[in-house]
């Protein structure tokens, strides 16, 4: 009999089965669909949140831990699976930042507190770090630690990596409900048959409100649409990843560029439209206007758990003994899923945490 149960395949759900895995835990992975295929392939991979000063310490401390063991990661899981994940320096200009005195004195006592490299520039500075970018604003801020990871190749190094720890994956497996007797859980139920099991983990993304409401549990994370485009460009063309307002584009070491993305409150419709590849391709040529003559490779969208203030449930849920739940990191699923992952690991193993877990424990009650 498995102990852990994992409600979703997402690279969450896969970072924590593969730290159970790692500690002797017998766990299986139950996915609505298939393996890696909503919004942890359909992201980004900038292991930074998007201007991060704007975000409570507790999103910072569990992206700091992220980005001090995320290169590792990629080396173990090209070690153990032969899939790299492209983990890349690229470094991170916003852009944007002349607009506000305010911004500038808030970002730098950010960086300064959690002891970030951060370089502020003026247009000169801008061009000659990235000569071909068209109009920009008069000053930015360059962080040059930043590095992302290519997340479908690392959402495929994962899936083989757990399943040779011996992690069992059932995929086109909805789970209708969570098994509960007396206060703690015994399992899940799927379309025909029950699975025991003494914790489950909802892992569910964008779909873990969905999952819990079963159980009488609330739990405020809802889907936001995000459209992204993939241009087949050149090496070279774009060095750095480039953020201004709410768009980005992030240069992957093909040459190939993603620009993102859009933020559209639309339920859990992931439907691709011509308003937001309109929007992601004006953003994107006017940013940088040699984009104009390269073909759009593909356009597609997925759908983020969303959160009032972008801190994720990570930790006991609803006052149910053995039901946990790791969901609604928002737009900072990658660069804040490997330290989520990590500390509701060492919850369930009894460890010691590796920053304090209170801020995650967030009110999932009952209704």
């Amino acid at each position: 009999m498995v102990k852990s149960i994992v409600i979703g395949g997402g690279l969450i759900g896969m970072l924590t089965a593969r730290y159970l895995a790692q500690a002797g835990v017998r766990v299986a992975i139950y996915e609505k669909g298939e393996i890696g295929c909503e919004s942890s392939w359909a992201g980004g991979g900038i292991i930074s949140p998007l201007y991060p000063w704007r975000y409570d310490d507790a999103v910072t401390e569990l992206a700091r831990w992220g980005q001090q063991h995320y290169e590792a990661l990629a080396e173990e899981l090209l070690v153990e699976t032969g899939i790299d994940p492209e983990y890349l320096h690229s470094g991170l200009l916003l852009l944007d930042i002349d607009e506000q005195e305010r911004q500038q004195q808030q970002a730098e006592s950010w960086a300064g507190r959690f002891g970030y490299q951060m370089e502020y520039l003026d247009r000169v500075g801008i061009k000659s770090l990235q000569p071909n970018l068209g109009e920009t604003s008069e000053h930015a801020l360059w962080m040059p630690t930043v590095a992302q990871m290519r997340n479908p190749r690392l959402v495929q190094a994962l899936r083989k990596s757990i399943e040779q720890l011996g992690v069992t994956i059932h995929e086109q497996s909805p789970v209708e409900d969570i098994l509960i007797e007396e206060g703690r859980v015994k399992g899940i139920r799927l379309a025909d048959s029950m699975v025991p099991a003494s914790q489950v983990v909802v892992a569910g993304g964008a779909w873990s409100g969905e999952i819990l409401k079963r159980q009488g549990v609330e739990l405020a994370v809802e889907p936001v649409r995000g459209q992204m485009l993939l241009f087949r460009a050149e090496p070279g063309l774009l060095k750095h990843i480039v953020l201004s307002g709410n768009h980005y584009l992030i240069p992957r070491a093909d040459g190939r560029i993603l620009a993102g993305s859009t933020l559209e409150y639309v339920g859990f419709d992931k439907a691709t439209t011509e308003q937001g590849r309109d929007e992601l391709f004006t953003f994107a040529t006017g940013l940088l206007p040699q984009l104009a003559d390269y073909p759009i490779e593909k356009q597609w969208s997925g759908l983020r758990p969303g959160t009032s203030d972008g801190i994720p449930y990570i930790g006991p849920c609803g006052g149910i003994e053995g039901l946990y739940v790791n969901a609604g990191h928002f737009r900072n699923g990658v660069v804040t899923g490997l330290a989520s992952a990590r500390l509701l690991a060492d919850q369930l193993l009894g460890l010691e945490p590796i920053i304090a877990p209170t801020p995650y424990h967030r009110p999932a009650t009952g209704t």
